[in-house]
């Protein structure tokens, strides 16, 4: 290549890439320009999946209800892509309404005892971190997709398979969150989320609690308490009632974050007091609220998230 133009193209390149960087870093300055507060606020996108909206119009209904970010979920980017969107201007229309890409919601097979599937997982893990990236995301859910009706996988070798998405994660920049799932028969209480974190052999792993998750599986609220504050990037908001009782309910019956029976104020305390200052991240299924108008549910549960954190008076 000659010498002068070789030279246009890295100066090209060095100016594109302070552009972009400059860009980035004014979106962060004035994404933390807002009030102090102990968490984030972020809008799951199954909360309004329902109506059957395009990803362009979830994203716009996050940022007029007023969120700090969104968790989008992976079929509906593929949808996008696939349909000749671009995922350059996707990530500009986020930052341009003022938004993060907290998370992302994938199912890739890589906990399974299947080598083939677990490969296959595998490869579809790391079409969907590419993804992610592309919007401006770094982390991925990593529930036990694969591994939820039959019961008896073997945790440590569980851990090991985690070990190796944490690895693909690294090498994509997008972590995994390993995600507690309360209707696996393998991965539905904290002790077992702990227990596959820890053995996975690799420093500062993310986790993904939820409470109806936690209420599902079985589990007290109390564990939580054993998971250190910065292990946890986004945790799950919702709330349950009584009724179905916890062995027959379904994620159709998650309510507003304070319309239920959670202890939600226990719940922040805890969390606060293990040190997490991450992001709340509202994920509803309820056919009742997909009914309605989508931006009135994005409003409403996110002032349901802020009078259940004010009720628990903290700090930021």
């Amino acid at each position: 290549m000659p010498t002068l133009h070789r030279r246009h193209l890295l100066a090209g390149a060095a100016s594109t890439a302070a552009t972009l960087v400059a860009t980035r870093s004014s979106s962060a300055a004035a994404l933390d320009d807002r009030p102090e507060q102990p968490f984030r606020y972020c809008l799951n996108t199954s909360t309004i999946r329902g109506q059957k909206l395009k990803i362009e119009e979830e994203i716009d209904i996050a940022a007029k209800a007023g969120y700090d970010g969104i968790e989008p979920w992976l079929n509906k980017l593929s949808t996008f892509q696939q349909a000749g969107g671009k995922l350059s201007d996707l990530r500009k229309r986020i930052d341009d309404a003022g938004l993060r890409v907290e998370g992302a919601i994938g199912f890739a097979n890589w906990i399974s005892d299947d080598e083939s599937a677990r490969q296959k997982g595998l490869e579809n893990a790391r079409r969907d971190m590419d993804i992610v990236a592309q919007i401006g995301g770094n982390r991925i859910a990593a529930p036990p997709a694969g591994a939820t009706r039959q019961a008896g996988l073997d945790l440590f070798q569980a851990a090991e398979r985690f070990g190796r998405l944490v690895d693909l994660g690294a090498e994509m920049s997008v972590a995994p969150q390993l995600e507690l799932w309360g209707f696996s028969k393998n991965l539905s209480r904290v002790g077992e989320l702990l227990l596959v974190a820890a053995e996975c052999g690799r420093p500062d792993v993310g986790l993904l609690p939820d409470v109806y998750h936690i209420y599902k599986g079985g589990s007290d609220f109390a564990s939580l308490s054993m998971i250190r504050g910065k292990s946890m990037n986004l945790f799950h908001m919702n709330d349950y009632p009584l009724d179905p009782p916890r062995e027959t309910i379904r994620d159709a019956e998650r309510v507003y974050p304070g319309d239920g029976k959670a202890p939600i104020q226990q719940i922040l305390q805890t969390i606060h007091g293990s040190g997490f200052r991450g992001t709340l991240s509202l994920e509803l299924f309820n056919p009742n609220y997909w009914n309605q108008d989508p931006l009135l549910v994005a409003k409403t549960g996110l002032a349901k998230m802020k009078a259940v954190v004010a009720a628990a008076k903290l700090t930021a």
